[in-house]
């Protein structure tokens, strides 16, 4: 039996989702949403991702950025997931790398 790998989303880069093409760039205009295939389970420190298709469990250390990913879906766009969290342009570099290593780690998806 394999351990899953664990991948901490706070700067790290995930592999690419065997099947799902990785994005190169996150696209704040695009629509995103998590993936069918990901659970996301709320915890105290944040959440845990875990794919079902690779077995990948992720780590989510901050809240904010748990909110965005979950409510990701009722928006048009990446952008305005953001906006609603209420997150300005000077900080908005953490939550796009955030994004971005989920992205490229298959947890969430473009719609």
């Amino acid at each position: 039996m394999s351990t899953p790998t664990t991948t901490t989303v706070d700067g790290g880069r995930g592999d690419a989702t065997a099947g799902h093409r990785p994005s190169p760039t996150f696209d704040l205009l695009d629509a995103w949403q998590l993936n069918p295939k990901v659970a996301l389970r709320p915890e105290p420190f944040g959440a845990l991702l875990y794919h079902f298709g690779t077995r990948k469990l992720s780590f989510l250390k901050n809240l904010v950025v748990v909110d965005i990913v979950a409510s990701l879906a009722d928006h048009p766009n990446a952008e305005a997931a953001l906006l609603t969290a209420g997150i300005d342009p000077a900080s908005r570099g953490l939550y796009l790398q955030a994004l971005t290593a989920l992205a490229e780690s298959g947890m969430i998806i473009r719609r």
